[in-house]
């Protein structure tokens, strides 16, 4: 039994580890030092590019409960970074070169693993495509073809997502444009004129992120940052996304002199996404900016938003449930090129694929692929992937709103997180069980 996986970033390597000790003889296939990026700057595996922190391990976060799970499910990749661990308080800070040495030479090191590097042009069948947000065109042109060129994205921009228990609804009201839907679709947030112009005054002056050179592409104009809507003049925002027209405010009888919209995300309510804000505010400016439209005062931002370059496919529309496409159960998907944000997320996606693929590939009883539970962070971003708006998806990162509430949850956030972890915990244990992990 062989498997190729495409990519050696943190899934792919995630992926052939799991894939070959689980007696999956596996040909790995990076590209690099051949095909260069311009975001790395060596030739070794799992390179870190934007930072070195894996963030919290406090199970009372999202991305604190997502690695606990996936220490439990045997990640390779955790353990390299506990290894080359610096001083980070709370957060899971690593050495990046040590890290990105520690996976070189263990995964490289594997009886079971053949690292070949070249540029891949084509699709494996079986193996999992990890090739990440800077996927090469010719690449992207087979992923293009397998999946649909109207399901392969490029271009991210992204609008900030807060959580709807931090909401003052004192200062909104449910209303869609001239009543159309259910006539109630959207929260909105009133601005009188004054509160509008120190807004717009806000992001003008606000301090944004300015990019590496491989995500400076030209904005398009249907999706231009909130901030470069308001530095092109006072009036812009007023005719765009803060548009008040046909969102009567059924408190006054009239419309508001600007309006922010806030979008349902999530089946249960609890995630809402700022309808056109995206942004490259760096993420304190986007607390504080954003905290000023009225009812977002103490706003819990569960996604911040963003403009970057990033290669991904259009999940819900083209994968199955176990992230595969549709047609080819045994071609697997993992890290971003599938939606997810961030490097936790990435390398969990890709374990998961590699344990799922051995599965298939080993005949093992009942083998069809297994998914965690939605109750555990893991199992609760696939469920986001798979549920999605195809229409409006886009990538997404661990947080507490994607997990199914509590039946009778405590009033205390703290208290009210720690019982999702406690639960999600539960649940992945028995997951690692039936999978033997």
């Amino acid at each position: 039994m062989t498997a190729t996986v495409l990519g050696g970033g943190l899934a792919g390597c995630e992926a052939a580890w799991a894939l070959a000790e689980r007696g999956v003889r596996v040909r790995l296939v990076e590209m690099r030092p051949l095909v260069t990026t311009p975001a790395h700057r060596t030739d070794r595996l799992a390179e870190l590019v934007c930072s070195n922190t894996f963030k919290s391990t406090e199970t009372t976060t999202a991305h604190g409960l997502l690695k606990a799970e996936l220490r439990l499910l045997g990640s390779l990749l955790l353990a390299c970074a506990d290894e080359a661990r610096v001083p980070g308080g709370a957060a899971l800070a690593v050495d990046r070169d040590c890290f990105a040495q520690r996976v070189t030479d263990r995964v490289s090191g594997h009886p079971g693993i053949e690292l070949v590097r070249r540029e891949a042009t084509a699709l494996p069948a079986p193996g999992v495509v990890a090739t990440g947000p800077l996927t090469s065109p010719r690449l992207s042109q087979a992923v293009a073809r397998a999946v649909g060129s109207e399901s392969l994205a490029f271009y991210d921009a992204i609008a900030p997502i807060v959580a709807a228990e931090s909401l003052d609804h004192e200062h909104l009201y449910r209303a869609s444009r001239y009543g159309k839907g259910d006539g109630a679709d959207y929260l909105n947030a009133p601005l009188a004129e004054g509160e509008y112009a120190a807004f717009v005054a806000a992001l003008v002056s606000a301090d944004r992120y300015e990019a590496h050179d491989f995500d400076a592409i030209p904005y398009f104009e249907g999706c231009l940052p909130v901030e470069e809507m308001a530095a092109r003049g006072a009036e812009t925002l007023r005719f765009g996304p803060m548009k008040p027209v046909g969102l009567r405010d059924p408190r006054t009888g009239r419309a508001p002199h600007a309006v922010v919209q806030l979008r349902q995300e999530d089946r249960a309510a609890q995630m809402w996404n700022l309808v056109g804000f995206q942004t490259r505010l760096r993420t304190a400016e986007q607390r504080s900016v954003f905290r000023m439209i009225p009812g977002l005062g103490r706003a819990e931002f569960l996604r911040y938003g963003s403009i970057h370059r990033n290669a991904y496919v259009n999940t819900p529309r083209c994968l199955s449930q176990h992230l595969a496409l549709r047609d080819e159960p045994r071609t697997l998907f993992a890290g971003q090129i599938t939606g997810v944000e961030g490097y936790t997320e990435s390398l969990g996606t890709g374990l998961l694929a590699g344990i799922n693929l051995a599965r298939m590939l080993r005949g093992v009883a009942g083998a069809a692929p297994l998914l965690p539970p939605p109750t555990t962070m893991l199992g609760a971003l696939l469920a986001y992937l798979r549920d999605a708006d195809p229409e409006r998806f886009q990538p997404m990162n661990a947080n507490f709103g994607l997990l199914p509430p509590l039946a009778r949850p405590p009033r205390d956030k703290s208290e009210r997180k720690a019982r999702l972890a406690e639960r999600a915990l539960a649940a992945m244990r028995a997951f690692a069980a039936e999978l033997g992990a």
